[in-house]
């Protein structure tokens, strides 16, 4: 029989500060015993909880549970202020009207097209780094401009600007690491610079995604507008290498702190597209569970009845090592097969970009082990500084040597 649970006290989550890559604890204990709680996060209303694998992907898959609802609601989330989502607040068929210019772009052969580039620009920055000396910040060196290279060559934006607008993307991830004030001043600064840059791309067009996606808005009078445009285009050249920073150094610390991994993937480089995979299950990204969806009718998880109007966050942690569904869940294998990850999310709002990610992470690995094979940390775990005030986790530097 469903049960309600509106007398019981919300726990409050998350339930311990991000350390290092570490899971909490009580997440097993969970999705054993009580799978789905009332949770109450630093700001907004209490919310649901779901912690297996199978109801946080009905919460991110079924039309039942809504972002669009969450508009004008005092949202459950981690962050002082109600930030501006986009498209991550629509439900179709709004969101697929967006999604589309996303979809074109990223499809699997112009993914795989950007590859040879992908592997060049990865070679020079290891080349570089290497004449630098050791130790080397890998964040520094590598992590942080390649997917940033890549993603302008993407969207024809000038790799020169990176400085720029890599620190105004730091608005997208962040939860208390910038002031309200400052967020909101560096996405006016984010969306005015792609402003600018596809009015020169209708003024002159390129071969390029910005292009691509002003013409598109233009042909269809029931196109997005010009801010939806704008706001989404910003939105993937934040989101489009922001992420990947931060996974590129956390899969490399993952490698090198489990026992034996580097050792099997270097042995054995066939591994790497596995290996990225089990990386994207086993490394939990997220500080926390957020983007809560609304149920638009009663429906019942694991139990639990969630009554229309009512948020519910699902924890991909949590769900990424469900015992229901991946073997010895708390093992890194990086040969795991199936593996059916919800990593890059689920539903509509699976990340539009997986499969460029999927391929500078390969070739991110791929990289650093053909040209450093005997690479390992240059400091101790102790000295390496996480990052704080973050949606995402991951190390503000991270020193190497080989």
């Amino acid at each position: 029989m469903a049960v309600t649970d509106d007398t019981v006290l919300a726990r409050d989550y998350p339930f311990s500060p991000p350390h290092r890559l570490d899971v909490d604890e009580l997440y097993a204990r969970l999705r054993a015993e009580q799978p789905v709680i009332r949770v109450q996060l630093p700001y907004g209303e209490r919310a649901w909880l779901a912690t297996r694998y199978a109801d946080v992907r009905t919460v991110l898959g079924d039309p039942r549970f809504s972002r669009a609802a969450s508009i004008g609601r005092d949202v459950p989330r981690t962050n002082p202020y109600q930030p501006e989502l986009g498209i991550l607040a629509m439900d179709e068929p709004e969101h697929g009207r967006l999604r589309r210019l996303a979809t074109k772009a990223f499809t699997a052969r112009r993914i795989e097209a950007l590859r040879p580039r992908t592997e060049q620009i990865a070679a020079e920055l290891l080349d570089a780094m290497a004449a630098t000396g050791q130790p080397a910040d890998l964040v520094e060196h590598f992590a942080t401009p390649l997917p940033i290279r890549v993603i302008c060559d993407l969207l024809g934006v000038p790799a020169s600007d990176q400085d720029k607008f890599h620190v105004w993307s730091e608005a997208v991830v962040s939860t208390t690491s910038l002031t309200p004030e400052r967020i909101s001043e560096y996405i006016g600064n984010l969306h005015a610079y792609i402003g600018a840059l596809l009015a020169d791309r209708r003024r002159e067009p390129a071969s390029d995604l910005l292009t691509a996606m002003a013409q598109a808005r233009d042909a269809d009078p029931d196109g997005p507008s010009e801010d939806e445009l704008v706001a989404f285009s910003a939105g993937l050249l934040a989101a489009g290498h922001e992420t990947t920073v931060t996974q590129i150094p956390n899969f490399l610390y993952a490698l090198l702190t489990n026992p034996g991994a580097m050792e099997r993937l270097r042995g054995d480089p066939a591994l790497i597209p596995s290996a990225v995979e089990e990386l994207l299950r086993w490394v939990p990204l997220g500080a926390a569970s957020t983007f809560a969806r609304y149920a638009l009718e009663d429906v019942e998880l694991s139990g639990v009845t969630v009554r229309a109007g009512e948020p519910v966050v699902g924890s991909l942690t949590s769900a990424n090592r469900d015992e229901r569904v991946f073997a010895d869940p708390d093992t890194l294998d990086l040969a795991r097969h199936p593996n059916p990850h919800i990593g890059f999310g689920h539903g509509v709002h699976h990340c539009a970009g997986a499969q460029l990610a999927r391929m500078e992470l390969q070739v991110a690995l791929g990289a650093l082990i053909r040209r450093f094979p005997g690479l390992r940390l240059g400091a101790g775990e102790d000295e390496l500084v996480w990052k704080s005030g973050m949606l995402v986790r991951g190390l503000t530097s991270m020193p190497v040597a080989w």
